[in-house]
């Protein structure tokens, strides 16, 4: 395992063990409404500090990009002018399927990426709940709990299981992706809704989806799901094909022929 994702999952561990912690006694768990259904917990705040504190006592002069407190330098960085472009910043979402962690339903992740002067290194998607621990290096092919995990093999639409998230966030979105839901519904043998976008990029990379497609993501959603599937043999980007998934507003990632296939439904 690469050095840097060696200290990342130790962040990521940490994280999963304070949420299973929390998850123990829900109804102690303080919840405030960041917008409307997005709701954060002092869980999602505690986990995202644990992450920092642990990535900066080994990498002072890198950066993170979080779901909750937005850009945090390093204590011997300085503030890049644009994420993209900076020489070493780690994307991390603290818990990912936080509605799914306040209600009990045991979906949700820890997710956590290296990008490097615009360029994803390192990713980790962690799920305490089934104790599974997906892992990325660029270059090194990806795995879950140490096995090499690939794309499927699927070429067939009518054969394909794919992953989606509703744009709950955006509901000026949600006619155009209802249409798109439609369409793909109707050629396609399933389609899977749990609730955390980073464990539905991580199926797609180990092949329990064929596909998966969602508007309205940030990058902590999608920066470590992104190099998973790519380094299991995927494609990523957004409805165009082109590579604007990570700070745009559209992602699809699946096995090539699946890919090429779901993108004249997403058309609308």
């Amino acid at each position: 395992m690469h050095p840097m994702l060696t200290i990342a999952v130790k962040a990521a561990r940490q994280a999963g063990r304070i949420i299973t912690r929390a998850s123990d006694d829900l109804d102690k768990i303080q919840v405030t409404r960041k917008d409307r259904n997005d709701f954060v917990t002092e869980v999602d705040q505690a986990s995202e500090r644990a992450i920092i504190d642990i990535l900066f006592e080994s990498f002072p002069h890198h950066c993170v990009l979080g779901e909750e407190f937005g850009i945090t330098v390093g204590p011997k960085a300085t503030k890049p002018d644009d994420p993209k472009t900076a020489e070493a910043i780690w994307i991390i979402d603290p818990l990912d399927g936080t509605t799914n962690f306040i209600h009990g339903l045991p979906h949700y992740a820890v997710s956590i990426a290296l990008m490097e002067r615009g360029v994803l290194t390192q990713g980790l998607v962690y799920d305490p709940n089934r104790n599974e621990l997906f892992l990325a290096s660029k270059g090194r092919g990806a795995f879950l709990n140490d096995r090499r995990i690939r794309v499927s093999k699927r070429t067939k639409l009518d054969e394909a299981l794919i992953g989606t998230g509703f744009p709950y966030r955006k509901l000026h979105d949600l006619p155009r992706y209802l249409r798109m839901l439609h369409g793909i519904t109707e050629k396609t043998a399933a389609v899977r809704r749990p609730g955390a976008a980073a464990l539905d990029l991580a199926y797609v990379a180990s092949g329990r989806y064929d596909g998966f497609f969602e508007l309205g993501l940030s990058p902590w959603d999608v920066a470590a799901g992104a190099l998973l599937v790519t380094e299991a043999g995927g494609l990523i980007g957004d409805f165009a094909a082109e590579p604007n998934h990570l700070f745009g507003d559209e992602v699809l990632a699946a096995n090539p022929k699946v890919f090429a296939a779901l993108l004249p439904l997403l058309k609308h």
